[in-house]
């Protein structure tokens, strides 16, 4: 499997060279001679990461009575959150009947806590929340997915997002 490397750009010969220490790790994985295509990778920043989790923690200790019982953790509302908001994966299952639609629902939501399972006639669709971990959500997806999300979350709490994330910073 081949690693990604950080480069450096020399403008005035035209080259991507890589970063001093992984010039070892370079010539292994490359051939000299060949074409790769290179993709810009942008950055997460880390503390909007943590910012952003920070928020989902403060939004779920803030919920009424209600929303607690339904999220009992704040990566259950995180998770149901990022559903809402069209951050999932979904699959479906076609049954025979209504009746064992209604059974698989109940085998299937079990397995999967954070799952949201809908039974619509003998259709059992399962949405599962996008993981928003570095490797699998690009800086871009992951900003969109925590100004949406948050924004849900600060209306069910009956703040803004700002005053959510306020909220936060001055606990």
């Amino acid at each position: 499997m081949i690693r990604a490397l950080h480069y450096v750009w020399d403008a005035e010969q035209c080259t991507m060279k890589p970063i001093e220490r992984l010039r070892g790790l370079a010539r292994r994985q490359f051939s000299h001679g060949e074409t790769y295509l290179l993709e810009v990778h942008e950055e997460r920043s880390t503390a909007s990461h943590r910012q952003f989790f920070a928020a989902v923690r403060e939004a779920h200790n803030n919920l009424d009575a209600e929303h607690t019982e339904r999220y009992p953790t704040p990566q259950h509302l995180r998770k149901w959150a990022l559903i809402k908001c069209g951050y999932f994966n979904e699959r479906s299952y076609v049954c025979d009947t209504p009746a064992h639609a209604k059974r698989l629902a109940a085998f299937i939501k079990p397995i999967d806590e954070w799952a949201v399972v809908v039974v619509k006639g003998n259709i059992v669709k399962i949405y599962t929340a996008k993981s928003q971990s570095v490797a699998d959500m690009k800086a871009e997806e992951f900003k969109e997915s925590k100004e949406k999300v948050l924004s849900l979350l600060a209306s069910i709490i009956g703040v803004t997002r700002t005053e959510l994330k306020n909220q936060k910073e001055s606990a």
